[in-house]
């Protein structure tokens, strides 16, 4: 057995639309977006990670810059492939000579189809992996922020992503009701940009909206301590010149309303699908929020007005279901129910 162990390798894979993490021994190994470059000419993969991301709206003709995974489902099998593949050599890169046999967990949103989850378990096999377990993200988020899904108690866990946003209530061990929608952080990013040019007259790319995401995002357009006016470079549309401009919280937030009011439609169904006993439970416990989108300002203010609940972010929203599948992965008998083979 410890033979075994020795060239077993197991690790856990938060495979995200916009960053991928790995976790071996309940440590973060590897935190990459989750993009690669290709040079067109060769089909060879020139990137991967941080390195392709700076190549991001920046290549020529012979260089192309690909996201593998849309609304958290792989959309480029080959690009996915070799994504993994590539992380993976991240772990340890002095240690090529010898290839573990590779355990992984991998978890998926919950509103996947068979196909969709056929596409991740055959993208991992090709990379390497010997055993392929899946674990759905609001059950990984809700392990990785410490709620004890096993007992008789109602949890909501909203898990909003790069793709998705994954809304789920769990007891027991399982996701009694779930909504998913593929409304999430990119889609605050194309809102930023859409909102650039129609009301600035100005050409930023999805790098620029993100930044802008992070540096001004608001989901409410009064915060108590508001971030300072960030300046925005881009080309101007009447011109055609670079030019420089500078937005406020407040406009991004107007900007976000309409992308912040379908994920607030998708709790408020999701609450109406929860059965009465568990409703009971979730106005006692509140609303946990997890995944990237969780940390723009003034959203857990605006959806505990919404819903008239308490609202607790997780303490380190990024990796939440990262953590919760490394949790998941060193306890595989524990929580054989939830993960699927």
């Amino acid at each position: 057995m410890g033979l075994f162990n020795l060239f077993t390798q197991e690790i856990a894979i938060d495979l995200g639309t916009a960053n991928t993490l790995i976790i071996q021994n309940d440590k973060v190994v590897v935190d990459e977006p989750s993009i690669v470059a290709i040079d067109r000419t060769t089909n060879k993969i020139i990137g991967i990670g941080k390195k392709a991301q700076q190549m991001q709206g920046k290549t020529h003709d012979n260089i192309k810059t690909i996201r593998p995974l849309r609304d958290g489902v792989i959309a480029d099998f080959h690009a996915a492939e070799h994504m993994i593949r590539g992380m993976i050599k991240m772990i340890n890169p002095g240690r090529q000579f010898i290839t573990p046999s590779l355990r992984m967990v991998i978890c998926i949103p919950s509103g996947i189809t068979e196909v969709e989850k056929r596409a991740v378990q055959d993208s991992a096999e090709h990379a390497g992996a010997k055993e392929v377990y899946l674990i759905h993200e609001p059950m990984a988020a809700a392990i990785g922020i410490g709620v004890d899904v096993e007992e008789p108690m109602g949890n909501m866990i909203i898990d909003i992503g790069g793709g998705t946003s994954e809304i789920a209530v769990i007891a027991l061990g399982g996701i009694v009701c779930d909504k998913s929608i593929r409304v999430a952080g990119d889609d605050f990013t194309s809102d930023i940009e859409e909102y650039m040019r129609r009301q600035h007259n100005i050409l930023i790319g999805e790098r620029t909206a993100e930044q802008i995401k992070i540096e001004v995002g608001s989901a409410i357009p009064e915060l108590e301590t508001p971030p300072e006016d960030y300046p925005v470079r881009g080309r101007d549309l009447m011109t055609g010149i670079p030019k420089e401009i500078y937005v406020t919280y407040k406009e991004i937030a107007h900007c976000l309303d309409k992308s912040i009011a379908k994920i607030e439609e998708a709790i408020m169904n999701a609450l109406e699908m929860t059965p009465p006993e568990l409703s009971a439970d979730i106005y006692k416990t509140g609303v946990y929020l997890a995944g990237g989108g969780s940390m723009l300002r003034g959203l857990d203010k605006r959806i505990s007005e919404k819903t008239k609940l308490p609202v607790h972010i997780a303490e380190d929203p990024l990796r939440a279901v990262a953590r919760g599948t490394g949790i998941a992965l060193k306890n595989l008998d524990k929580y054989q129910f939830l993960i699927r083979q």
